[in-house]
């Protein structure tokens, strides 16, 4: 973010070291401090004096992915290597913003490429995922846009993505409902034969027990 003021915060030994735009969180906070009093709220209160300011630092943290160039994580890790197996990485943790709610929505991401001369480091995968879903999103789009990113820098024979997540915006207001989740999917090249992809799905549905 532009203009960052780090907050370091020490717990038994593990330094914290977070990054914050001093102007957006003030202009966030006072607009938060309306927003609680339009609630019915006391903005001034023991317990909300700081409140503005955490949503504030929060909202920054939940949105940091805007500042990240997912394709520039994917092509610092990228190595030439001759394997033209699927590569899968499941079980990925999603936490995502709703953008027509601003409520989270949150659950799991299951990826495989079949590599095509290069390979790249396997958390680049998550980070990935990490870039897109720190926005306001739909997981529509979040699905298609990890699917783009990783088929357009590795250019490789076939990208699957599947995303699994239950969403606030459903479960605590509207319809109510609680243990609904949306599944969504994307993919590209060899997974969009009905072999390939039927092997991916088995993989990600499959225990190591």
């Amino acid at each position: 973010m532009s203009n960052p003021t780090d907050f370091n915060e020490e717990l038994d030994g593990y330094v914290k070291i977070d990054q914050y735009n001093t102007q957006h969180v003030e202009r966030i906070a006072d607009h938060y401090k309306d927003i609680l009093a339009a609630l019915g709220e006391n903005p001034n209160r023991e317990g909300l004096l700081k409140t503005p300011e955490r949503v504030a630092k929060a909202l920054q943290f939940l949105t940091h992915g805007y500042d990240i160039d997912a394709a520039a994580v994917l092509r610092g890790a990228m190595f030439e290597e001759e394997y033209s197996q699927m590569v899968v990485v499941k079980d990925i943790e999603v936490y995502s913003m709703c953008e027509h709610h601003m409520l989270p929505f949150f659950g799991k991401a299951h990826i495989a490429y079949i590599p095509n001369g290069h390979i790249v480091g396997l958390s680049k995968i998550p980070r990935v995922v990490d870039i897109y879903a720190r926005r306001l999103q739909v997981q529509e789009r979040l699905t298609n846009e990890i699917r783009d990113c990783i088929q357009q820098t590795l250019n490789p024979a076939g990208v699957a993505v599947v995303i699994e997540c239950k969403h606030m915006c459903m479960a605590m207001r509207g319809v109510q409902k609680q243990n609904s989740v949306t599944t969504t999917s994307a993919f590209t090249g060899a997974f969009q034969s009905d072999v390939t992809r039927s092997e991916f799905l088995r993989l990600i549905t499959a225990s190591l027990d």
